[in-house]
């Protein structure tokens, strides 16, 4: 009896999996794609400092090094900082201060964050 559920287990496993590589991509045609997408570069002429928003950031332990190490590869970046926090144990404001030197490219550092999953950040200030 065991080796019958066995069989028609794997027939219809098989069936899915030709069920599904069978299935078009269903990707609409208008949607743009990321590729497709070119963002205008904002660089700064001079040196400063400005806010960057990242709603996607969620703890100060692991997703701020992730932001910061991200930023800090652009060599006009010479600082990150996260916004002070009024609770020392919870990331209640989502924001980061960068310090840049002439030359700091906003929208290339919004794009770098956009591939480490953080699509949402945005400049603020």
């Amino acid at each position: 009896m065991k080796s019958i559920v066995y069989v028609v287990a794997a027939l219809a496993a098989v069936g899915i999996m030709v069920a599904i590589s069978a299935t078009p991509d269903q990707t609409p045609e208008t949607e743009p794609t990321a590729a497709a997408v070119v963002a205008t570069p904002e660089v700064m002429a001079e040196a400063g400092t400005m806010t960057l928003e990242v709603p996607e950031m969620h703890c100060q332990f692991a997703c701020f090094p992730r932001v910061q190490e991200t930023l800090e590869k652009n060599e006009a970046v010479s600082e990150v900082a996260l916004v002070d926090q009024p609770d020392p144990n919870a990331l209640t404001i989502k924001k980061v201060v960068v310090k840049y030197d002439a030359g700091f490219d906003v929208s290339s550092a919004l794009a770098a964050l956009q591939k480490e999953g953080f699509s949402s950040a945005q400049k603020v200030q």
